[in-house]
């Protein structure tokens, strides 16, 4: 009860949080760097990201998957409703390791959805609810605030949940989607060696955006139920 009470204690959560924040910025900008240093290694294989990309799912079995280019740096993504992979002007035409790693990642989405991969169904099945808890959840909570009423602020703080379980779920695709890509890579040959280590420096830095921001939220959560507890006394 004492360790509960401690987590729950505005002074603690806020300090946390503040920490949380930092770690944040610090691992937003670590994808960054990470990013374009391993973006200046070129593999001896010497195929650029989307073709790389199109093998991959070839090598899958998928083949009603386009592959676009899309301007930007690390806008690169995989939208299931179109069927597209877009990948970066950073990405779509490079043949550096780290272009190779971010574009066999989103490949490693396309597996997930084709193979009914678990946690990205759940994600797909919370997706619409978490679209609206999302825009809701703040004006919901203020205004109990404002109304002194609890009611309404819990259940602020229950849509708010929804979203935090949403970027829970999200953890194990970001990192099943990387292992995918890094396991493909070896596998195939494209990369090897240090190459290897490169694309996974660069999967990995990016993978902790996702951790920190879940760390955020989470911290953010017990924040306001902290708030509410309070005014319960």
């Amino acid at each position: 009860m004492e360790i509960v009470e401690l987590l729950l204690n505005n002074t603690v959560i806020t300090i946390l949080l503040f920490a949380a924040i930092i770690y944040s910025m610090i691992a937003s900008a670590s994808v960054k760097s990470t990013f374009a240093k391993y973006n200046k290694i070129y593999a001896s294989s010497k195929m650029p990201a989307c073709d790389v990309a199109r093998q991959i799912l070839e090598m899958n079995g998928i083949y009603d998957i386009q592959i676009v280019r899309v301007a930007g740096n690390l806008t690169d993504h995989y939208d299931p409703r179109k069927k597209i992979i877009a990948l970066s002007d950073t990405v779509y035409g490079s043949s550096a390791v780290g272009a190779i790693g971010v574009a066999a990642h989103e490949c490693g989405h396309a597996i997930q959805y084709a193979k009914s991969y678990g946690p990205i169904k759940a994600r797909n099945t919370l997706a619409p609810v978490v679209n609206i808890c999302s825009q809701a959840w703040v004006w919901v909570f203020m205004i109990g605030c404002a109304l002194g009423s609890l009611f309404m602020a819990e259940v602020g703080i229950v849509f708010f949940s929804v979203v935090v379980l949403f970027q829970l779920i999200t953890l194990p695709v970001e990192f099943d989607a990387s292992n995918r890509a890094i396991k493909t890579l070896v596998d195939t040959g494209i990369l090897y060696g240090e190459e290897v280590k490169g694309a996974r420096k660069v999967l990995k830095a990016a993978a902790m955006t996702y951790v920190s921001a879940l760390l955020v939220s989470l911290l953010q959560l017990l924040r306001l139920i902290s708030s509410t507890r309070s005014r319960k006394r």
